[in-house]
């Protein structure tokens, strides 16, 4: 059962892959044999997750990239291509969600940056790599969702339509690259990342991995078993399907 899981000799893209649920699974992906490209915004903290998995005897390529900017996403999949030689799976996972006052108080420009990031780059991303994968060996997509996609909050409302549409690009793109592309999504309920510190109901640091309010919240190390699943061949026959990863219903996630 374990060699279903084994990524050895594959190619991994992970955007956002420098720190939170980005970073868990590109540990995650070393230790299963796969080689990792770590991209987000920063060189720096590319490089620092690079070398972890580096020191997993895997290699790794660290890339700056901001993928909002449509124009910055194709010369990063250039580059992966031409250090690698090749993508066989690419995880959607950058994201954002800035704060707001008011519903009436989010600019255009919050609003676009939020398409950007969580929209407009996997768009794009996918339909790139995707048609690679597809014209050759195949491959894996995986889009980080979030439940504020099927249980919108006033207070992530952009994000929440963001994600709405990265779900519907998953079932669209599934359909595209079918059979040897597989493109699925995890729906992530509240995780422990750095992005937690910013919520309205901040992690209680008297009782690690739970809210103010008693809920408890995923830790990244949480993500990683429906990643590999999805990842590799163990999910050879899920295709278009929108995985939650959220810790159940909020009674169920109180403590005890």
């Amino acid at each position: 059962m374990t060699d279903r899981f084994d990524l050895t000799g594959r190619v991994a893209l992970i955007t956002g892959g420098s720190r939170g649920l980005g970073r868990a699974m590109a540990i995650a992906f070393g230790e299963a044999g796969a080689d990792v490209a770590v991209v987000s915004r920063k060189l720096d903290a590319c490089e620092e997750t690079a070398r972890e998995v580096e020191a997993l005897g895997r290699r790794a390529f660290p890339c700056a990239c901001h993928v909002g900017r449509w124009d910055a996403i194709e010369p990063m999949a250039d580059a992966v291509y031409d250090h690698f030689g090749r993508v066989d799976i690419l995880v959607n996972n950058a994201g954002m969600s800035p704060l707001y006052p008011s519903l009436e108080a989010v600019t255009e420009d919050a609003f676009d940056k939020v398409i950007g990031v969580n929209f407009k780059g996997p768009f794009r991303l996918t339909a790139l790599v995707g048609k690679r994968m597809h014209e050759g060996a195949g491959g894996s997509v995986i889009n980080m969702s979030s439940i504020a996609a099927v249980e919108a909050s006033p207070y992530a409302l952009p994000y929440a339509g963001a994600k709405a549409a990265l779900n519907c690009l998953t079932t669209g793109f599934a359909a595209a690259y079918s059979p040897n592309v597989r493109v699925n999504s995890i729906v992530v309920g509240p995780f422990a990342t750095d992005i937690s510190d910013h919520w309205a109901d901040p992690r209680d640091r008297d009782h690690p991995g739970y809210t103010k309010a008693g809920l408890r919240v995923g830790q990244p190390s949480e993500i990683v078993g429906a990643a590999l699943y999805l990842a590799s061949d163990a999910s050879s026959f899920t295709n278009g399907a929108l995985l939650r990863i959220d810790g159940g219903p909020v009674r169920a996630r109180r403590r005890v």
